[in-house]
């Protein structure tokens, strides 16, 4: 009998995670309270050793076809003067902006197509109820449907439901990093034509990014605020919150929140991180933000998601399945991944906030930061798992 595993969440780290699993002979379910697939959504890339993954998914094609293909970007002034340029092909494709820069959404649709018939998708409903025992655990459902797993993996964001009902209250495990950020679709009435703008003064940043549907473009905006206390599902407050914070920022700031009541995806949350001691309780793990998140400014959100999700896979295949030693090795391998991009996630917010005003701090140990990128980009050992089951590779 295959071991049945119920994955929480559909956005990108939960159907990765459900490819690896059912490649290595579960029984995968992936549950997620949205009533279908959620569209759009801000730009995600996959650096280094996410690509490896991609690659021995055989989604190397499918990915590369739906990605923005940005050529780079800019850095402007308050009167839109160039004052840096990023190309995509810098650093190997592992730069600034990424040679792999995809939509959210359009990945999370790839992964999604990838997985659909060889896991069981339920949209629209969600783990309302969850009790383990030494065999397995019992799952109720919103929907009032009962089951039960062998494994339940939470891959359920930075507002983790499920983290809170294992593993404690949000705030024991959320670190807010001085910073909100927030982006939306507009229409591309800026002339953007592959190539991204970005305005930074004194904290406040303003963006446009380019998207394949050359008629629009993705805003983004951030502010600094030192704390936060708006619900992440009061869009309302939000808005008020964002035009308070962005007025008079100039650029093109002003056109781009003339657009905040028409946007079909507003997005708006702090910039946060997770750090937890044990991303494992029993039958129950985590997976991406849920368990790690490094914050949207380490670049870093997807290649975690995916890295993980191949090693959480491999490393319980690799043990029978035994959940005790599977995850063990799973927060083994992925643990200097993830503090080494929750660092660069850190770093950039305390540039991103830096008081213009203030005396400059010591120059940087450039020998230590390389050391960090290499460490945040080439990630963890990928073992083969040469002997684990394995359904085939789609190359």
């Amino acid at each position: 009998m295959s071991v049945k595993v119920l994955v929480t969440g559909a956005g990108i780290a939960g159907p990765a995670l459900a490819h690896w699993l059912a490649r290595r002979g579960a029984e995968v379910t992936v549950v997620e309270q949205a009533p279908a697939l959620r569209p759009g959504g801000q730009a995600v890339d996959a650096r280094g050793v996410a690509k490896e993954v991609i690659r021995r998914m055989g989604l190397d094609a499918e990915v590369r076809a739906a990605c923005t293909n940005t050529a780079g970007a800019y850095r402007v002034d308050e009167a839109g003067n160039v004052l840096e340029t990023f190309r995509a092909e810098d650093d190997g494709g592992d730069g600034y902006i990424s040679e792999i820069e995809i939509l959210r959404g359009d990945l999370a649709r790839v992964l999604y197509d990838a997985t659909k018939d060889s896991a069981e998708y339920v949209f629209g409903d969600r783990i309302a109820e969850l009790t383990q025992d030494t065999g397995g655990v019992d799952v109720g459902f919103a929907s009032g449907d009962r089951r039960r797993f062998d494994l339940v993996i939470g891959a359920d964001g930075l507002h983790s439901p499920l983290r809170t009902m294992v593993f404690g209250p949000r705030e024991r495990f959320v670190r807010h990093l001085g910073l909100v950020l927030a982006f939306y679709t507009v229409p591309n009435e800026f002339g953007l034509d592959g190539w991204m703008f970005d305005f930074q003064q004194a904290g406040r940043s303003a963006g446009l990014r380019p998207v394949p549907d050359a008629t629009r473009a993705i805003a983004m905006l951030s502010f600094p605020s030192p704390t936060f206390d708006i619900d992440y599902r009061d869009v309302d407050a939000q808005k008020r919150l964002l035009r308070e914070q962005m007025a008079g920022f100039g650029w093109e700031t002003e056109r781009i929140l003339s657009h905040l009541d028409n946007t079909p995806d507003f997005y708006l949350d702090q910039v946060a991180q997770v750090v937890m001691d044990r991303w494992h309780h029993g039958r129950v793990a985590l997976l991406g933000d849920a368990a790690f998140s490094a914050s949207p400014m380490s670049g870093a959100g997807t290649g975690l998601a995916l890295v993980g999700a191949y090693l959480l896979a491999g490393e319980l295949a690799a043990t029978g399945w035994d959940p005790a030693a599977g995850f063990a090795g799973y927060q083994q391998r992925m643990t200097d991944y993830v503090e080494a991009n929750q660092e660069i996630g850190r770093m950039h917010v305390e540039m991103l906030t830096a008081d213009p005003e203030a005396a400059p701090g010591p120059e940087p140990d450039m020998q230590a930061f390389t050391a960090l990128i290499e460490r945040a980009v080439g990630g963890p050992d990928m073992p083969d798992y040469e002997g684990v089951p394995d359904s085939g590779s789609r190359t």
